[in-house]
C-alpha cells in the first residue's frame, strides 16, 4: 500500500492555507439560534479547497493546523473541548468532500462531495455535541446539562430540553455553516485552483 507524500510545494501550501484556516476563525458571525459560544465562521474553507487539490489527508492536516495554531494563538476557553470538537466537526467535513471529490475530479462530484459533506457534518456534530462535547464540558465547569438548555431558550423558544437543543439550535447551527461555506468554496474554488495546481489535483 503506498503512502502519500508530500512535496516541499505541496507542504508549504498546506501550511499557508492552514495558517489562513485560522485567520478566518478571527471573522465569526453569531446565529440567533445558536448558543453564545458558538459563532459562525467559514474557517473550513481553506481546508476544502486543500483536499480538492491535494487530496483529503492534505485537508485534515489543514484542520489539524487551524486548531493547533488557534491554541498557540488564542489559548482555549473551554478546557479544549471547543477545540476537540473542532476537529471533529471539521474532519467530517472536510474528509467527506475530499474523499468524493477524488474519486471523481469534476465540478459536479465537487458540489456532491460539498453537499453531502455539509450533511455529514451537521450529522457528526449533533451526535458529537450530544454524546460528548456538551456533557463532557458541563463536567469540567460543574454544571447540569440544563444549563445550557436555559441558555439557548432565551433566545430560540423552540427549545425546551437537551434533545431540542440538538434539533433546534446544533443542527440548523452547522446546516448553516456548512452551506454558507460550501457556497463560498464552489466560487472560489476554480479562481484558486491555477495557484495550486503545479503540484496539485484539481480539475476543472
Amino acid at each position: 500500500m503506498n503512502k502519500k507524500k508530500f512535496s516541499i510545494s505541496e507542504i508549504t501550501k498546506i501550511s499557508i492555507l492552514g495558517t489562513i484556516s485560522v485567520l478566518l476563525m478571527f471573522i465569526k458571525v453569531p446565529l440567533p439560534f445558536a448558543p453564545t459560544f458558538m459563532e459562525m465562521d467559514i474557517a473550513e474553507l481553506p481546508a476544502l479547497i486543500g483536499g480538492f487539490a491535494m487530496g483529503p489527508l492534505a485537508g485534515f492536516l489543514i484542520v489539524c493546523i487551524k486548531i493547533l495554531l488557534n491554541i498557540v494563538i488564542n489559548g482555549t476557553k473551554t478546557f479544549y473541548v471547543g477545540e476537540l470538537s473542532n476537529l471533529i466537526v471539521s474532519s467530517a467535513f472536510v474528509l467527506t468532500t475530499a474523499f468524493i471529490y477524488k474519486h471523481n475530479k469534476s465540478k459536479k462530484s465537487a458540489l456532491l462531495g460539498l453537499a453531502i459533506g455539509s450533511i455529514s457534518m451537521s450529522i457528526v456534530a449533533t451526535l458529537s455535541n450530544y454524546f460528548i462535547i456538551f456533557p463532557l464540558y458541563a463536567k469540567l465547569l460543574k454544571i447540569d446539562l440544563n444549563a445550557f438548555v436555559g441558555m439557548v431558550a432565551k433566545i430560540n423558544p423552540l427549545v425546551k430540553s437537551y434533545f431540542t437543543l440538538m434539533v433546534f439550535s446544533v443542527l440548523p447551527f452547522n446546516l448553516v455553516k456548512t452551506a454558507v461555506t460550501s457556497i463560498v468554496t464552489s466560487l472560489l474554488y476554480k479562481r484558486i485552483s491555477p495557484i495550486l495546481k503545479k503540484n496539485g489535483n484539481i480539475s476543472e
